[in-house]
């Protein structure tokens, strides 16, 4: 997404925001060299390869490699670069192999992502491996079988360790180096069509690389054909050799589903078939209406429905019932998340294990996220309900996606592919023209969906409102609409919630029923001083997969700027409480920065910002509920409702806080162990 801190300054940031914003301009300001293309040893090339590589399916760059025979060894040469936004991503890697593969030397360098770098190398003599990561170097044992590579990037390596794994009987574990453990898992064979001939893969599933598994498709030649991963960025990415690009659709949805299909089968060890009627008993019931806590209360369910909610004593068990203790413990509506990006397979558990049932995903791939609702919906995943607004965007340098709209009739035809396939929203990208907007919108009110969005460049939030947006992503553009005017000469304006300005701005909002996911949780994380911890808090950070505790602990900004921008961040407090005040709807979105736990963040953020617990809870519930036009059959624990219920121990009612003790989920009826969802995606529960 595209953050403005301040009205001076636009930076561009990774829309799913697990790096700081101000990275980027920092390394700029330090001239921050990058890797050019290392000198290759003459020899007698063997091999060379071409991948158009892609994020969010758009084409964004290559990568090309060679490989040479250099005496009894074989040297790989990689150049890998992609523009992303605006930002050119070089990196240049060399791998020297003897002759079964095993590694000899490995090097890496050049950036990974826009806002981020990578500096590594290994060379092992004998049983020893000197292995160094940026500046700091150390030497360990290596393993009878391993490799090298560091991420990702570049693709070419992972085909050199897929290699090396098929030629030295390598099932499961493969130690790396400079770090890491790799899981190689094969899945089988498909059957891919490309120009008009049909061809055959082996698919592979590899994780830990990434955080998360990745899909792998190697020919009968043992090159590799397709990666489908995410970047150093967590976004969707994706690899394609040269003459396959037509497939990548197909190689989209593929890893999708067989991602779903994995994960569904460990759910079944945390979850195993279970007998219709579950009965959760001894807690204190809030069932999200606003009305009074029911202590020893009973929430009876049949056939993924609510039966009966509310005093023991006034409900009878059925003798077959699955009995969920909640003694000394609350039960609550299932919690909604209104700014997903749902792009990697590992998110449906770990929103589970939030409590989150049912999840917005505002933007992604169409294949990938088509295939992760579909599998979901039928019992072939694991996942909270998905409700899709689909994204669009013109056409820029800084454009997002491969689905754009930049006249009238492009416009209707995006719309109208968004409804065939079953999608509730259209969400407007920041490189819509301002008069395509308008069309969109009243394509989409006339297809019977809504529109949320950012809003796009050459407009404000009043215009985006009047051009037919029903919701609006992210706080940051409200505040521009309540500032005065900058007198030319004067001090930079500064927000007063009773100026003309603010007042009229609350008051046009509320009018128009405009809905604002506001992300607060998003600005807390990449404007607090890089001198405090993010733990101080979020304490989920704690708890995180360790691909992922790297970048997050590294977000943030530097002491000197933190001051500022925490003002910027307390107005953004301010204008929620406001408007919530107004009666304008708060629902509950985080953008994806701390995975799950950020979904408890934004709630205690919300009492920070004036709500009660109740009011902060229900911005998580039924309010949400509401807006997406589904209170009669989700957001409350009401007779009659599907049967998405949480049992958290604690009362969030007396502290917030407590919200992060969700220990058991329950969705459409089926009981989850949180911790169990937890730990299947690589979290300490």
């Amino acid at each position: 997404m595209k953050l403005r801190l301040f009205n001076c300054v636009r930076v561009n940031l990774n829309r799913r925001g697990f790096y700081s914003c101000f990275a980027l301009l920092l390394a700029l300001l330090c001239g921050q060299t990058l890797a050019s293309k290392p000198a290759q040893q003459p020899g007698q090339k063997i091999e060379e390869g071409k991948f158009r590589l892609h994020k969010f399916e758009q084409p964004i760059g290559e990568e090309t490699y060679e490989i040479d025979r250099d005496g009894d060894s074989q040297v790989l040469h990689d150049t890998f670069e992609f523009t992303d936004r605006g930002s050119k991503v070089p990196l240049t890697a060399t791998i020297q192999l003897q002759a079964d593969l095993t590694p000899q030397k490995f090097e890496v360098k050049g950036r990974n992502s826009r806002l981020s770098t990578i500096d590594a190398s290994a060379e092992i003599n004998n049983r020893t491996a000197t292995v160094r990561i940026n500046n700091e170097t150390k030497q360990v044992t290596v393993p009878d079988k391993f490799f090298v590579l560091d991420g990702y990037a570049p693709i070419a390596a992972q085909m050199m360790m897929l290699r090396y794994a098929d030629q030295h009987k390598v099932q499961g574990s493969l130690k790396t180096f400079p770090s890491g453990e790799v899981n190689i898992e094969y899945r089988g064979e498909d059957k891919i069509t490309v120009g008009g001939k049909q061809v055959s893969l082996k698919r592979y599933l590899l994780s830990g690389i990434i955080w998360g598994r990745e899909s792998i498709w190697m020919d009968n030649n043992k090159q590799l054909v397709a990666a489908v991963t995410v970047d150093a960025e967590f976004d969707h990415f994706e690899a394609i050799r040269e003459g396959y690009e037509e497939a990548l659709p197909v190689f989209v949805s593929k890893a999708a589903d067989d991602g779903m299909a994995l994960l569904s089968a460990l759910a079944k060890k945390i979850s195993p078939s279970q007998k219709t009627n579950v009965a959760i008993v001894g807690g204190t019931l809030i069932d999200g209406t606003g009305n009074a806590p029911i202590e020893n209360a009973t929430v009876l369910i049949k056939d993924g429905r609510i039966v009966a909610a509310g005093s023991a004593a006034k409900i009878t068990i059925p003798k077959d019932a699955l009995i969920v203790d909640a003694k000394g413990k609350t039960i609550l509506p299932g919690l909604w998340e209104m700014h997903a990006h749902f792009e990697q397979v590992e998110w449906g558990p770990i929103y589970l294990a939030t409590g989150v049932t049912t999840a917005r995903d505002v933007g992604n791939e169409f294949e990938f996220i088509t295939a992760a609702r579909d599998a979901i919906n039928a019992g072939r995943g694991t996942g909270p309900r998905l409700l899709l607004a689909g994204i669009v965007d013109g056409i820029s340098p800084t454009a997002l996606g491969v689905i754009r709209a930049d006249d009238p009739d492009q416009a209707r035809a995006v719309v109208k592919r968004y409804k065939d396939a079953g999608f509730q929203q259209i969400k407007i990208y920041s490189s819509v023209k301002p008069e395509i907007v308008k069309v969109i919108a009243e394509e989409a009110h006339r297809q019977g969906m809504t529109v949320t969005g950012h809003v796009p460049n050459g407009m404000n939030a009043i215009q985006f409102v009047e051009a037919g947006a029903d919701q609006i992503n992210h706080v940051q553009y409200i505040r521009p609409i309540m500032l005065p005017k900058p007198v030319q000469g004067g001090p930079r304006p500064t927000l007063n919630l009773d100026s003309p300005e603010a007042k009229n701005a609350i008051q046009f909002l509320k009018d128009h029923g405009t809905v604002l996911d506001d992300t607060l949780v998003i600005f807390e994380l990449f404007g607090h001083s890089t001198d405090v911890a993010v733990s101080s808090f979020e304490p989920g950070i704690l708890k995180v997969a360790a691909e992922l505790a790297e970048p997050l602990n590294n977000s943030g900004v530097p002491p000197a700027q933190a001051a500022n921008i925490q003002v910027v961040f307390n107005d953004y407090l301010s204008i929620v409480g406001a408007l919530h005040r107004a009666g304008v709807p708060i629902v509950a979105g985080t953008d994806q920065t701390v995975p799950g736990y950020s979904v408890y963040r934004e709630i205690e953020l919300y009492v920070k910002a004036g709500f009660t617990p109740m009011e902060a809870i229900q911005a998580a519930t039924i309010v949400p509920a509401r807006v997406m036009k589904l209170d009669k059959e989700l957001g409350t624990v009401e007779v009659g409702k599907k049967a998405d219920v949480i049992i958290v121990d604690g009362n969030p009612l007396q502290s917030i806080s407590d919200i992060r003790k969700v220990k058991t989920v329950v969705k459409d009826g089926r009981v989850f162990d949180c911790a169990g969802l937890w730990q299947s995606v690589g979290f300490k529960p």
